[in-house]
């Protein structure tokens, strides 16, 4: 039996947007790191997990991310995941 394929949309409390698919995967949430780097640039580093709670075991290790490559700092993101029909 295949699975539907759909379109999976996240907003980001700055308004960023990101849309992932078409997938048949149940990704439910997003998640997203956002480090300034002591010479002022940025990293991001993001992925998506099938429940809220693997998305929340993430902040553990972006601590240590962040500790491990000296980041100035970072800002540790999770948006819900919603299906759409087509990428937006």
């Amino acid at each position: 039996m295949s699975r539907k394929r759909r379109y999976l949309t996240a907003t980001m409390p700055d308004g960023y947007v990101k849309t992932i698919g078409p997938t048949a995967d149940r990704f439910t949430h997003y998640w997203r790191i956002v480090a300034e780097l002591e010479n002022g640039k940025t990293e991001v580093f993001w992925g998506h997990t099938k429940s809220l709670a693997e998305a929340r075991r993430l902040r553990a290790p972006a601590e240590e991310g962040a500790k491990m490559r000296g980041w100035k700092s970072y800002r540790f993101e999770i948006a819900e995941l919603v299906e759409t029909d087509a990428p937006s």
